[in-house]
């Protein structure tokens, strides 16, 4: 059979259309193909950045072995049976001391989860290790077997409970018959009457926060926030203010912190004025500071000048005496709490929660713990009247001291009263 000319040509167009067809079907496997894999790089990419948002364990391997292998459960029961002046170095307390302030503390700690908590007393003396040997919150970590944010988060939880639930006990503000009692013994001890309190303000060294400029630099060199606090004769700390700016100088720190603006306002309770000891000049009760402080009928402060008359020497002399005191309260609260003596890496609001878990620790370690320090430790006086250094002195470098810590705008008041002072003590010296 032949085929005609239409005929070829039919089956032509169609082998043409076939070949069409199937280069478009060729086509669409392809975009099909295409398209399955561009869905598959998606939903690889969200799973991979849903893997990086996991954790990649809830905890580390090593620290499964905690309760067997970690520094507490290896040594905490040992200690405290077999070595308690080990103990004690630790943590600066005794068993006995730690048992009170767990006590009050411990109950707070509880926490309750599905997986097994940190036991109250563990998290307890790993904050006490931290604030007494100032070590590193990631070596912390390693030792106890806990992660680095546990840690952090364990240090500024049980700091807040330490001020919290030691403060109303162990650094309440004074009333008029404390007030009293802290005269009597500066005037037994120190040989000042009517004096209620030694005051002085230190720089506690912190890390630079993001965006804060120079607000925290101070005169040394350093970034820091300011502790400005005030003790009674024995060393115990009755009034603090912390977290003022390191750059603060001229009458900025001691007016605006609350403790300054409560002495200015008169609403500390100060007994009523007293006559000096056979003299006739009934005398304010008053604090002493250095020449960083103003002079005020509240606040003596020395006298300035190096040549001076022997009636203002010897006030200068018997002033430093009982100014010595605030100088020996930094001492121990810095010998002992070492974390001070370090740069606090952390945000300001985080150093303040720690300085003031050591100063209250300071009050309650003192106060129930008779070792706390020995008469050594602290500066004295010989029977010639010169100065024994302390040993603390040997252990820590001094926290650096601020410089002015108020405008010197004295009143007239001011400056009889430190006359008046100055006659008594020449007619009654030492």
């Amino acid at each position: 059979m032949f085929l005609n000319f239409d005929s070829l040509k039919i089956i032509t167009n169609i082998m043409d259309l076939n070949k069409k067809v199937q280069k478009i079907a060729f086509i669409g496997k392809i975009a099909y193909a295409a398209y399955w894999a561009y869905e598959n790089y998606i939903d690889l990419l969200e799973e991979e950045e849903e893997e990086k948002q996991k954790r990649r364990w809830w905890v580390r391997e090593l620290n499964l072995t905690r309760d067997e292998t970690g520094f507490f459960a290896q040594n905490f029961e040992q200690m405290k049976e077999r070595d308690p002046e080990h103990f004690y170095k630790i943590i600066r307390m005794s068993y006995q001391s730690f048992e009170i302030l767990g006590a009050l503390i411990e109950p707070h700690l509880e926490k309750t989860c599905w997986r097994k908590p940190i036991e109250p007393k563990a998290r307890l003396f790993l904050v006490l290790m931290y604030l007494s040997q100032g070590v590193p919150k990631q070596v912390l970590a390693w030792m106890f077997r806990i992660g680095y944010s546990t840690v952090a988060s364990i240090i500024y939880e049980t700091c807040d409970l330490l001020w919290d639930h030691l403060m109303p006990f162990y650094l309440t503000p004074p009333s008029q018959h404390d007030w009293r009692r802290i005269a009597s013994d500066f005037e037994v001890l120190w040989n000042l009457p009517n004096c209620v309190a030694a005051i002085d303000g230190k720089h506690v060294n912190i890390q630079c926060p993001p965006g804060a400029g120079s607000e925290y630099w101070n005169y040394k060199g350093h970034n820091s926030i300011v502790l400005l606090a005030s003790c009674d004769a024995n060393y115990t700390f009755t009034t603090v203010d912390i977290g003022a700016y390191g750059s603060q100088s001229d009458g900025g720190i001691f007016k605006d912190s609350s403790f300054g603006r409560k002495i200015i306002a008169g609403d500390i309770n100060l007994p009523p004025p007293k006559l000096l000891p056979n003299f006739d000049y009934l005398c304010p009760y008053y604090m002493v500071g250095d020449s960083a402080f103003p002079l005020k009928t509240y606040l003596m402060r020395p006298y300035p000048g190096k040549v001076l008359i022997p009636e203002k020497i010897n006030f200068n002399k018997r002033l430093s005496r009982a100014r010595r005191v605030i100088e020996n309260a930094f001492g121990i609260l810095v010998a002992k709490w070492r974390i001070l003596t370090t740069t606090l890496n952390m945000l300001p609001n985080n150093a303040d929660k720690i300085v003031k878990a050591t100063v209250v620790l300071h009050n309650f370690v003192k106060l129930n713990d008779t070792a706390y320090y020995s008469p050594e430790f602290v500066d004295r006086y010989d029977r010639n009247d010169q100065i024994i250094h302390g040993l603390w002195r040997s252990e820590i470098a001094p926290l650096s001291t601020s410089r002015s810590l108020g405008s010197n705008n004295s009143s007239q008041a001011a400056f009889v009263m430190r006359d008046k002072i100055k006659e008594y003590l020449f007619e009654n010296q030492i």
